[in-house]
């Protein structure tokens, strides 16, 4: 893919580096090393010229980025625009994978299996001593300007070339619409498409320029739709590999291989299968296999309300609670006239007891989950809070916001662990289940994973409530030694939940996920900085200026195309 060219100040990172400033000493930074290595903590380490791998592309920025690919394939193969999107559709807009299969099999064979025809031909007009031409699909006698010639040669009256055009679009195949001629797979020159279509249709034509110019994120396996609800109408692109989480310009952080949230450590699978278990009545159907038994009469479901075995049906039929069968109403407080179950029914006891467990180990591992991403919506009000007692100091006294990076690098620390904590949650209900991963371990290898597992997470758990707590002081109240007291603890604390939060990750991808031997489950890796914040570069209207003054292949596109995005991706091509 296309390299953009941006410094450092394109992208705005939520992090400042001015943890102490001169007239600032504070009395546990007498070690240099140790110093540096607590800031090193909260301080993102971002090497020089570095510029992120995601970037996010807007409706108006998405012809340049479009571009900046057409360009690159353009200068390299010496194509026109529309031969170069050609090669970029078919192969889904890899630029990386068209340079390799030209460097394996030459251009005559990157061509062809693009569909991609390039010929010198006459025009028609020249061609030809009549003035007048028989179109081979209508048969009816037209004049040389009512001839379009296609690239492979073929040539045919407008009228059949803009039938043909005028169907393919509507059937959702703007992308790449073959020549008419029969046995002919070129692909038809799309600004000879566009003209003969607007002159018929210009509301058609306008479709098949939103679909070309769609074509870029649909076909693309780097770049997706921001799967924000209602739609921002944002493109995210990566420029590494596709397993990722990334951060919309809207707010949204989404895994960009699923589309799902942002949900590591859990792999995509089992996210899915957390999901759809959350939505679906699957734990409703275990509480009531638990908690409910079928009338013997009416067969509906009776719940028992009270103390006593014999249960009465609102059909006016007693049975057993504890074997279900019909009795009579008669009974004392320790036997049921005329019945009895003791006898073990082993079969009916395990399928119950079964369900049971199963019902309560969801439990435990949603109750904790739901726990902690509601703590996280509860600590989301910290940093308002923050802003006023910060302004509460800045009144009475001569500190200011600059002085108290250090409590807000906390929090956002704070944030960043407690989602990978309430994520784990899902990740070890599936991961220690015994069924989704029946075959790779033997029960006490499972124990002994999941004991390893519980430890770092329990550990890692501790250290994000301490770590609230202690941002949840009311620091402002605090003289200047109790302050730098506070920073102190909430350096190091934070320090440390990093050190834990990037072991656990460890633990998931080395000991467990990546011991599996049947299957593969991959998570986003960890990133000490949080979710990656996708940036659009400052250059790119350059692009598109550019584009537009060079007039590249012909091409009309007005870069303030009306985009019904993504509801407007229903072209699938071919």
């Amino acid at each position: 893919m296309g390299e953009y060219r941006s410094s450092d100040d394109d992208y705005d990172y939520d992090y400042d580096y001015d943890y102490y400033d001169d007239d600032d000493e504070v009395d546990f930074v007498d070690d240099d090393e140790n110093a540096a290595e607590l800031e090193a903590a909260v301080e993102p380490e971002i090497p020089p010229n570095s510029c992120p791998s995601s970037k996010v592309i807007t409706k108006e920025s998405l012809l340049a980025a479009q571009m900046e690919d057409l360009i690159r394939v353009m200068d390299l193969l010496s194509l026109k625009e529309h031969h170069a999107r050609t090669l970029l559709i078919h192969y889904r807009w890899d630029v990386e994978k068209v340079l390799a299969v030209l460097v394996e099999y030459g251009k005559e064979r990157l061509f062809a299996k693009a569909g991609l025809t390039i010929v010198e031909t006459d025009d028609v007009s020249s061609s030809q001593v009549s003035s007048s031409y028989c179109c081979n699909i209508c048969f009816d006698d037209v004049s040389l300007e009512e001839i379009t010639t296609m690239d492979c040669g073929h040539y045919f009256c407008n009228s059949c070339w803009t039938e043909h055009f005028i169907v393919k679009i509507n059937e959702g195949q703007s992308r790449r619409i073959t020549c008419m001629e029969h046995k002919c797979n070129a692909i038809c020159d799309e600004s000879k498409i566009r003209c003969l279509v607007r002159a018929r249709d210009s509301d058609l034509a306008d479709k098949f320029d939103r679909f070309m110019l769609e074509s870029y994120i649909e076909d693309n396996k780097r770049v997706k739709w921001c799967p924000s609800v209602p739609h921002c109408g944002n493109a995210i692109r990566i420029e590494v590999d596709e397993l990722r989480e990334v951060e919309c310009a809207c707010g949204l952080q989404f895994c960009f291989r699923c589309s799902y949230e942002a949900h590591s450590p859990c792999s995509c699978y089992m996210w899915d299968l957390w999901s759809k278990k959350c939505q679906d009545e699957s734990e409703t159907v275990n509480y009531i296999a638990v908690h409910t038994k079928h009338c013997p009469k009416c067969q509906k479901l009776v719940e028992k309300n009270g103390g006593c075995n014999l249960v009465s049906c609102i059909c006016g039929q007693p049975f057993c609670w504890l074997c279900g069968a019909a009795t009579g109403s008669d009974h004392t407080w320790t036997s049921i006239a005329g019945h009895s179950c003791g006898r073990y029914k082993e079969d009916r006891e395990k399928e119950t007891e079964s369900a049971k467990r199963s019902l309560e180990r969801y439990i435990h591992y949603y109750s904790r989950y739901e726990a902690h991403r509601d703590s996280s919506k509860l600590e989301s009000k910290m940093k308002e809070t923050m802003e006023d007692n910060i302004k509460i100091l800045e009144e009475c006294s001569t500190a200011s916001s600059k002085d108290f990076v250090w409590l807000f690098n906390g929090v956002d620390r704070l944030f960043r662990s407690r989602r990978v904590l309430a994520y784990s949650y899902p990740f070890a209900y599936y991961m220690f289940d015994g069924d989704l991963f029946a075959d790779e371990m033997t029960k006490g290898e499972r124990e002994m994973k999941q004991n390893l597992f519980e430890d770092q997470q329990q550990q890692f758990e501790a250290n994000i409530e301490k770590l609230s707590s202690f941002l949840d002081e009311k620091f402002h109240l605090y003289n200047e030694d109790e302050i730098k007291d506070l920073k102190l603890r909430v350096i190091a604390l934070s320090a440390t939940t990093d050190n834990l939060c990037r072991n656990l990750y460890e633990c998931i991808e080395t000991d467990l996920l990546g011991s599996l031997k049947h299957s593969v489950h991959e998570i986003a890796p960890y990133n000490t900085n949080g979710i990656e914040k996708a940036s659009l570069p400052r250059g790119i209207r350059g692009i598109l200026s550019l584009s537009h003054q060079n007039n590249l292949g012909g091409s009309n596109w007005d870069s303030t195309i009306d985009l019904n995005l993504p509801q407007a991706s229903g072209d699938q091509g071919s």
